[in-house]
């Protein structure tokens, strides 16, 4: 495990020329590849003229992009510019991991959190004008650990879930991702609420338990879309926010929206907000839930079934941060 790090701010990546592996999801937003096309090359060529020289590697099935990353860590790399949507972002992770290879972001795709947290613009062109006077800053990462060890550990960055969000994120049809993006995920989610069991799984941080039907694990404070969950949550920090929802009721869920929508979660009756390194998500033996599985998912990305552990990986990745963001808190 990468040994605990200063998240000190560093000095801007200026070389008189950094070599920088761009990876680009096509697929990332729905498509319009031509206008993507386009906006890249003209932030390539503002990097250029900030010293960042790139060459774009791009993907064509899942996975592409970890096999680049890791690639272009062992090739000697200077920079890696993710430009894709959450999942993107998570796949270059997984390659970088460990490494001290800087991580910038273009963003795209469906949803892009890691961009919203740091305020990064959408455009592209914009973004790649905060790329050259970012700074890097070395940052733990979420990881997690299936617990029967047939499987093997994930890293993310941004945010984890079990329960509803989890079969949201399992279920959706990416079809209608590619062509409606996130209200892909709205439809999906409205149709879960119909038919979803709702099952309680035993949550363990902090040397205490509670069976909740729903948990968040978050690094950032954006969930995604308009949604802000894990509000005390710092990419800064080697620790997470989790926020855990108790009831099992549809009734009480679709309540919940509005608080949701108005940043008042927290403080509605069974729900649970913490902070903790580590969180243990067990299914609940012997009971009328035992037959439901319970699904997870990390950076909006199906990773699998429970049981599961969250853990915190302190220095696991050198992000590169805009300067107007380069003085958060280390927390």
């Amino acid at each position: 495990m990468p040994q605990p790090h200063s998240t000190t701010p560093a000095a801007p990546v200026r070389k008189e020329h950094t070599r920088a592996a761009l990876i680009f999801n096509p697929a990332a937003g729905g498509g319009k590849l031509r206008r993507q096309i386009h906006h890249l090359d003209e932030a390539r060529k503002i990097l250029s003229r900030g010293g960042i020289d790139t060459t774009m590697l791009v993907t064509d099935e899942p996975g592409d992009a970890t096999d680049f990353a890791r690639q272009s860590v062992e090739d000697g790399h200077g920079l890696v510019i993710a430009s894709g949507g959450d999942g993107t972002v998570n796949e270059v992770v997984n390659g970088m991991a460990g490494s001290e290879i800087p991580l910038a972001v273009l963003p795209s795709g469906t949803a892009n959190v890691l961009a919203k947290e740091l305020g990064i613009p959408w455009d592209v062109r914009r973004a790649a004008e905060l790329i050259v006077d970012s700074r890097p800053r070395r940052i733990a990462l979420g990881q997690i650990v299936p617990l029967d060890t047939h499987r093997p550990a994930r890293y993310f960055l941004c945010l984890g879930g079990a329960g509803p969000d989890g079969v949201m994120v399992y279920s959706v049809d990416l079809g209608a991702k590619q062509k409606t993006g996130v209200l892909a995920y709205w439809m999906e989610g409205f149709r879960q609420l119909a038919r979803y069991p709702f099952p309680h799984f035993r949550v363990a941080s902090n040397g205490h338990t509670l069976d909740a039907s729903l948990v968040v694990v978050g690094r950032t404070k954006s969930y995604g879309g308009p949604f802000e969950i894990t509000t005390g949550a710092s990419l800064f920090s080697n620790e997470f926010e989790i926020l855990a929802l108790t009831t099992r009721s549809r009734l009480t869920y679709l309540a919940l929206l509005p608080s949701l929508l108005l940043g008042r979660l927290r403080q509605q009756r069974g729900v649970h907000a913490w902070k903790a390194a580590t969180l243990r998500c067990e299914t609940l033996k012997g009971n009328g839930d035992a037959g439901h599985p319970v699904y997870v998912q990390v950076d909006g990305e199906p990773a699998g079934r429970l049981d599961v552990e969250f853990r915190i990986v302190p220095s696991a990745l050198t992000l590169l941060v805009p300067s107007m963001a380069a003085g958060t808190p280390a927390g």
